[in-house]
């Protein structure tokens, strides 16, 4: 009966566990990125779908984006709010990992 019940938590556990692509977009909701964009529709800045389509596949990018996220950006995409404000809430790591699930979305 105990190991019934072990192998159903498991079932259940595994079931529910977090992808990455989850993961990423929950700490976009946590560092509040969703506030301003979307994952595939414009808010007051473009969607990250929109970003990835822009900017994928370019050398470096990974970094000029987690840096964009840190610093500031620079208005390129002519946006209601204008240029990003930089994003103190997010640590250098975190805007590694953003900026990597970013160009992933397709």
């Amino acid at each position: 009966m105990k190991i019934a019940a072990l192998s159903l938590l498991t079932l259940c556990l595994s079931a529910t566990a977090v992808t990455p692509a989850l993961a990423n977009q929950e700490l976009a909701k946590r560092k509040a990125c969703l506030s301003c964009h979307g994952v595939d529709k414009p808010v007051l800045g473009p969607s990250f779908k929109d970003v990835a389509l822009k900017y994928r596949g370019q050398k470096g990018m990974d970094a000029k984006l987690a840096e964009k996220v840190l610093k500031g950006g620079g208005g390129v995409w002519k946006m209601p709010m204008g240029p990003m404000p930089a994003q103190s809430q997010v640590s250098s790591a975190e805007a590694k990992q953003l900026s990597s699930w970013i160009l992933s979305l397709k």
